[in-house]
């Protein structure tokens, strides 16, 4: 991962001519009915989510109590010394590759793809590749919150899913 980040333009390119070469194709076609599978999906990133906020958060909760604040956005800690959170913020990084597939959900759905969204899944598949090479210490944050709030909104998605 850290001598090929440079992958994730690749993917992020890949990305782009599926989710507008499908809402291209899909322009003449009925929408698909994926309540299930959306189900499926949801349940599996909430339960990946829950978990991963369940690894990092103790060690984030005892950085900023034994160490400080500076210590928990200025130094990288996390990453080498500490082999669950090094371990779950590696999953991290590479979560952002499965999560595309939300875009692919919307677009066989023919649901609004709001520029929002994609510019936040390509710029936050970006970052996230990049600054797992740099041992970005403020990525601590980022990954705890992110594993918190996503473990909320995929359990939302599925629940939503099922009515």
């Amino acid at each position: 991962m850290q001598d090929n980040w440079t992958l994730g333009f690749y993917y992020v390119g890949i990305y782009m001519v599926l989710i507008f070469g499908g809402q291209y194709l899909m322009q003449n076609r009925p929408k698909f009915e994926l309540r299930g599978i959306l189900v499926l999906w949801n349940t599996l990133l909430a339960t990946f989510s829950l978990m991963g906020a369940c690894r990092t958060v103790p060690e984030f909760i005892h950085t900023l109590t034994h160490h400080g604040l500076y210590h928990s956005v200025c130094v990288p800690s996390f990453i080498e010394q500490d082999k669950v959170s090094g371990f779950w913020t590696w999953m991290f990084v590479l979560s952002k590759l499965p999560e595309l597939g939300d875009t692919i959900f919307i677009v066989l759905r023919k649901q609004p793809l709001i520029f929002l969204h994609w510019y936040h899944h390509i710029t936050v598949l970006l970052y996230s590749w990049f600054s797992y090479t740099e041992y970005t210490a403020s990525a601590r944050w980022f990954i705890v919150m992110n594993y918190c709030v996503h473990s909320v909104m995929y359990s939302y998605y599925a629940l939503r899913a099922m009515r």
